[in-house]
């Protein structure tokens, strides 16, 4: 029996298989019979299809295929490698190679369960019933006769001898039950005493098995004969079939050796030359490879040489060029195998060289002589490490620069001072060590021409820092332009790629080594594992020449002499250095590009916080505030001339100094305002409220304000000492008499508005200050005059009418100049301080109060005397009686007293309130003494005193056309 496992040497034909058949009988197709094997080959038929799966008769006839395969019945049903047929138990069934194993159930064939079936059972239950009743009525045609029926009977009987545990489908010597059913080992029991037994119940189980197997094979063979005539008429047709296939072998060799003619004739040579040609590319290859590897081999001693003359980005691109040779065109060459670990550790080798050079430089770079010149030092040789750092993604390399500002910055504020004091003989290095204290020996023209020159080397520091950077700055630029130039290139090459369509030619299959012929035209055979070249390559192309054929090498050679060219000396020349294999994105290089403007910022903070540091080294011993103004005015714009430079150079505030500055000058006004104000109140305690002259020197600082401008002379001219001292103060055509404590007052007001102009920083400082001040001269005067105050602090016996005209008018002199001062700050003020402004329409007001209470105290005075006066007055001869002639008498001097003081309007307005005063009181008079305006005598009498009073006002001088109305003092008759 054939094994089941094992696979028949003869092939099984297929449904499509153009063989020639010979027809079946339309009787005997009642069921389908598996042909046997076919011999021959196939003739072709004319469909191109078949040809791909038929054998080639010019590849296949020297070589053995299944056809060449011949195979009898018997040599496949038996085995002839056993000799007994008693062990062939186990082999004859599964084969010699019979295993225990597992068939895994298939994933695509369902489990079928009785369920499965139930429908079918349903349908076919009813139809079953049927049938059996039609049986019993109908008796069974049999198509047999008796014999083959009692034959058949027979060897029913036969079967039945056989057990039923063979004749099962589930049968399997692999079951142990089954095993054991079908050999029980306990009748192989070797125990003593009992081994004859065993061996004759061995020979009885195996004649009972092969009694079996005999009855099996009878039955068969009884199967056989009954089908006996299409077995005869099979016979019959294999004589027919050799026939035809001995005549089909001939003209199969007659055409095998017509095409091995063909074939050695038409297709060998060129095949030949095929092969020649391809051998020959090969070896070009094989000679580039070489060349390529002797290159490569060259790699390190060139890297070596470009590093001695500090070629980076050639030394890179050489290291990059290579190692993607090795990973493309040399992998997998054995002798290369440590060749790219070791570029890379050369790599990081070259990184940490980069960053070291780099410090180098920077180093170099600033701590270089601080001259005018503002040029960068080595540009070529900047621009090159810079494009070796972005190129090694080394994106930090920023911070050693901003490191070594912070160093260069306190060295030049050192050797600044160095300098400096080497330079002053008062200063001994020996005695006094630290270079602070000697600083704070020098004196301020010295320190102030020491910070001069600190800062005038800041700045040119800053403009040295600011060239280097944007030289960084701009190859970074570059790389991010190159970078979007590129993208925006390959978007287009793409957008339009997808629009073209791809045009395919048609090449012939070589059948021979799996080539396309427009493959080996062109002189390029894939390489294994590689797919075939694309298929619109020319065919016309030529062979390929050492030349064309070494493209890696090409290349090489190429990258070769671009890192050997010396790099640009601008950066415009970077351009020719940035390659594709830039790794940086946009967003990294933006980054980049704002954190080197950063540091730019960083560089004005830094020369702005040592500078910082030395003020305040110089401020320790209180030295700054001891500056006068016009020291602290210097300094002060000094610094602001440096803030300016720096926030021009960096373009942004840098806003430590400026602290620093307006720190100092908050101290500067404090101390400003306090040395003017005690000025002041010693000035106003020792006053004596007596006209004073005007120096020709004032009345020329009054006259500068009129013309609009607020400023102190330097020095006193000469023409102005030769000028006598004026009487008054001449101010737009009025004269103002003034003491001298309003003279210097004037002065400290202008002050405090040039101070403003010099150092616009302490305006919002100065108005308020100012502000106090002029309330404190306005509340001091009021205390001194109107409250009497000067007769215990000056020791003046009385306060007079002069006193407190003289007052008067000095309080309307600065009134004069509040809105010239409120202009002048206003100018200066930012338009959010503006609300300070009305700190002067408070002053004003306080002032006018102030003049107001100087007249109402001035008519007060004059008041009380009427009352007195009046009070004792009797209307009685002589006329005009004592009590007018005193009240004339004091009218006399009261207009002495003030008519050179004060402006003739305001004098005249003054006796207008005197005498309303005057009115009120002798009204009061007359109507207590019952004197009426009847004409009778005692009316004249009062009549001539009051034209005696009216006559003696008008004579004063200024008051001649004073309107008295003196027919007030009657009383109106109702």
């Amino acid at each position: 029996m054939a094994s089941r496992h094992s696979s028949s040497p003869v092939p099984q034909p297929s449904a499509g298989d153009a063989f020639f058949k010979k027809e079946m009988e339309a009787t005997k197709c009642f069921r389908p019979t598996q042909s046997l094997p076919d011999v021959c080959p196939k003739e072709p038929t004319g469909d191109p299809s078949n040809l791909c799966d038929s054998p080639s008769l010019v590849v296949d006839q020297h070589r053995w295929t299944i056809y060449h395969s011949k195979v009898n019945l018997p040599a496949a049903l038996n085995d002839p490698r056993l000799a007994k047929r008693e062990s062939d138990f186990f082999t004859k069934t599964w084969g010699v190679d019979f295993v225990d194993t597992e068939v895994t159930p298939s994933f695509y064939l369902p489990q079928i369960t009785k369920e499965h079936f139930a429908l079918y059972q349903q349908e076919i239950t009813p139809r079953e019933k049927v049938h059996e009743r039609g049986k019993d009525v109908c008796a069974a045609k049999d198509p047999f006769d008796r014999t083959l029926l009692h034959t058949h009977d027979k060897s029913r009987t036969d079967l039945e001898q056989v057990p039923k545990i063979f004749m099962k489908p589930d049968f399997a010597l692999e079951d142990s039950l089954t095993f054991n059913a079908v050999l029980p080992w306990s009748h192989f029991s070797t125990a003593g005493g009992k081994g004859n037994r065993d061996a004759a119940s061995s020979r009885l189980l195996q004649e009972k098995l092969s009694h079996y197997l005999d009855i099996v094979e009878v039955n068969i063979a009884h199967q056989i004969s009954l089908r006996s005539e299409a077995f005869f008429h099979a016979m019959t047709s294999q004589h027919e079939l050799q026939d035809y296939l001995r005549k089909t072998s001939q003209a199969v060799k007659l055409l095998r050796e017509k095409i091995s003619k063909i074939d050695q004739v038409m297709c060998e040579g060129s095949l030949r030359v095929l092969r020649l040609s391809l051998t020959r590319n090969n070896c070009i290859k094989a000679y580039n490879k070489l060349k390529l590897m002797a290159t490569v081999h060259q790699t390190q001693p060139m890297v070596q040489l470009l590093l001695s003359t500090s070629e980076f980005v050639g030394a890179l691109d050489l290291i990059a060029t290579t190692q993607e040779v090795l990973q493309q065109e040399l992998q997998g060459i054995h002798s290369f195998r440590h060749l790219g670990s070791q570029l890379c550790e050369l790599e990081k080798l070259i990184d940490k060289m980069m960053i070291a050079e780099f410090a180098t430089y920077t180093r170099n770079d600033l701590n270089r002589p601080l001259e005018d010149d503002c040029q960068i030092l080595e540009e070529e040789r900047l621009v090159s490490l810079v494009f070796g750092l972005l190129k090694q993604r080394k994106l930090n390399f920023y911070e050693i620069y901003g490191d070594e500002m912070i160093i260069t910055a306190k060295n030049i504020i050192k050797q600044c001072v160095v300098d400096t004091v080497s330079q002053i003989e008062d200063i001994d290095p020996e005695v006094v060590v630290k270079l602070a204290d000697q600083m704070r020996m020098m004196n301020f023209p010295q320190w102030f021409d020491l910070l001069k020159n600190i800062f005038s080397k800041f700045t040119i520091f800053l403009k040295r820092i600011k060239a280097t950077l944007n030289a960084i700055r701009s190859v970074v630029f570059l790389v991010l332009d190159k970078s979007q130039k590129t993208r925006e290139l390959e978007d287009t090459l793409h957008k339009s790629s997808a629009k073209d369509s791809t045009v395919d030619t048609e090449v012939a299959y070589l059948t021979h080594e799996g080539l396309f012929i427009s493959d080996a035209f062109a002189g390029t055979a894939p390489a294994p594992g590689d797919t075939a070249l694309p298929r619109n390559s020319s065919p016309s192309s030529e062979p390929c020449s050492s030349d064309s054929a070494s493209e890696p090498e090409g290349t090489t050679d190429s990258s070769s002499s671009k890192e050997q060219t010396s790099s640009s000396g601008t950066p415009a020349g970077v351009e020719m250095m940035i390659s594709d294999d830039m790794k940086l994105t946009d967003l990294e290089l933006v980054r980049l590009a704002n954190n080197i403007q950063e540091l730019l910022y960083n560089a004005s903070d830094i020369c702005h916080d040592r500078s910082v540091k030395f003020l305040m080294a110089r401020a320790k011993d209180g030295f700054l505030e001891k500056l006068n103004s016009n020291e602290f005015v210097a300094l002060s714009r000094l610094m602001e001339g440096f803030i300016l430079d720096t926030e021009q150079v960096c373009g942004r505030r840098s806003m430590s100094l400026r602290g620093a500055l307006q720190s100092q000058a908050n101290r500067f006004v404090n101390r400003f305002h306090d040395e003017r104000k005690t000025k002041l109140s010693l000035l106003l305690d020792n006053e004596r409220w007596k006209q004073a002259e005007v120096p020709a020197e004032f009345q020329d600082l009054v006259d500068s304000v009129s013309d609009g401008r607020i400023s102190l002379p330097d020095k006193k001219t000469a023409a102005a000492e030769e000028r006598k001292p004026a009487e008054f103060l001449i101010v737009e055509g009025q004269k103002y008499a003034t003491v001298g404590t309003v003279l210097l007052l004037i002065r400290i007001i202008l002050e405090y508005c040039q101070c403003v102009d010099n150092i616009p920083s302490i305006t919002t400082d100065m108005l308020t200050r100012l502000s106090d001040l002029l309330k404190y001269f306005n509340s001091r005067s009021c205390q001194l005059v109107l409250g009497a105050g000067a007769l215990q602090v000056v020791g003046l016996k009385t306060i007079t009418t002069k006193n407190l005209a003289l007052s008067s008018r000095c309080l309307q002199l600065i009134v004069h100049y509040l809105p010239v001062i409120r202009a002048h700050f206003e100018a200066r003020l930012q338009p959010k301080h503006c609300s300070m402004l009305r700190h002067f329409d408070h002053i004003t007001k306080d002032y006018h109060d102030h003049i107001a209470e100087i007249s109402a105290k001035l008519v007060a005075i004059m008041d009380s005397l009427f009352d007195k006066l009046l009070s004792k007055y009797e209307v009685k001869a002589p006329v005009p009686s004592a009590c007018f002639r005193n009240i004339c008498k004091q009218m006399a001097k009261m207009h002495e007293a003030i008519y050179d003081l004060l402006p003739e309007e305001q004098t005249q307005m003054l006796f207008l309130r005197i005498n309303t005063s005057y009115k009120l009181h002798l009204k009061r008079q007359l109507a207590h003494l019952n004197v009426v305006n009847d004409g009778g005598p005692l009316n004249g009498l009062v009549t001539s005193d009051v034209a005696f009073y009216t006559g003696n006002l008008q004579a004063l001088k200024g008051l001649n056309n004073l309107d008295l109305n003196m027919a007030e003092i009657w009383e109106q008759k109702r």
